[in-house]
């Protein structure tokens, strides 16, 4: 078994056809399939069943792909921790970032390493937090920012900041008419709210806080907080947004806004890698990145004094 030959079956289930991944990897397409056939042998496995069209993994060979995707992934590790740091610092970087955090940190990240560092080419990919967790544990993606109330002691976390969420209020609510509203006598049945897999709710740094929030039906779920403030405008009732959404709203919209109290939630967001993470430049390019993007009053104290060392 050799790494080659790992690369070739990840590489045929990415393209799910045998001649496309022989030309991705720059070998012909017998000596693809030769190759995949040794490893099959090797293990006493089949890995794809050849008869789909696209050609998909066995159940057997879902495993060893997943494994595969590990073993490829820390051998390049082990490649990186022998570069320079200037290499250390250049190439691809897989970034999975959650929905409701996507839109303040990814365009500044943008903006930043185009011009900081272009020797870098950022891959993010938005997906709720299970999506991620998963895909960060198959070495599928670099690192992840998401807001993780329930710890995960597989993966490293590096706190970055600290959130308050407001509620954003339609005129015509008895609500719009209090200078601050009480979070625990919150009315859900005129709440407009984020699908259940992105939800707020499962954000807050203390769930306790919202347990009989959640017992009581919503008017509607969606993907997109710009649509749950039309909703809201246009329907009555409120929805909540995180405090960096703020200084994205029209200046008639800032003032539908609320704060929370009795108690106040919040969310900690936090930058996740694995354990196994080698990459300590690259990792602080991103931070530091991030730190330019996020007030300073929010960032995490330690985040603001020290670097991250691995």
């Amino acid at each position: 078994m050799t790494i080659q030959q790992l690369e070739y079956i990840l590489a045929v289930n990415k393209y799910r056809h045998f001649i496309k991944a022989a030309d991705a990897c720059g070998i012909t397409q017998s000596t693809l399939s030769l190759m995949i056939r040794k490893l099959e042998d090797e293990l006493d496995t089949v890995i794809f069943d050849r008869n789909a069209h696209p050609i998909v993994p066995t159940l057997a060979g879902e495993e060893v792909l997943r494994q595969a995707q590990v073993v490829v992934y820390n051998m390049r590790q082990l490649k990186e921790m022998t570069l320079s740091e200037r290499a250390r610092i250049s190439g691809d970087l897989h970034i999975g970032i959650s929905p409701t955090i996507a839109p303040y940190i990814v365009p500044k990240l943008f903006s930043h390493m185009r011009q900081h560092h272009p020797e870098i080419e950022l891959h993010p990919l938005e997906m709720n937090k299970k999506g991620l967790v998963e895909k960060l544990k198959n070495a599928e993606i670099d690192m992840a920012i998401m807001s993780m109330p329930k710890k995960d002691d597989t993966l490293l976390e590096i706190p970055l900041y600290r959130e308050k969420f407001f509620i954003y209020v339609s005129p015509t609510d008895p609500l719009y008419q209090q200078k601050e509203v009480c979070f625990r006598t919150l009315p859900r049945e005129r709440a407009w709210e984020l699908k259940a897999d992105i939800n707020f709710l499962h954000q807050v740094d203390n769930p306790e806080d919202v347990a009989h929030f959640e017992e009581i039906a919503c008017n509607y779920e969606s993907g997109s907080m710009l649509t749950l403030c039309i909703m809201v405008d246009e329907l009555g009732g409120f929805t909540a947004l995180p405090e960096l959404h703020i200084p994205h709203l029209t200046n008639y919209r800032r003032k539908r806004i609320r704060p929370l109290v009795d108690p106040t939630p919040s969310r900690s967001v936090s930058l996740f890698v694995r354990r196994d993470y080698v990459r300590e430049a690259l990792l602080n390019v991103v931070v530091d990145a991030i730190k330019a993007s996020i007030p300073t009053d929010l960032l995490d104290e330690r985040l603001q004094k020290f670097r991250v060392r691995l």
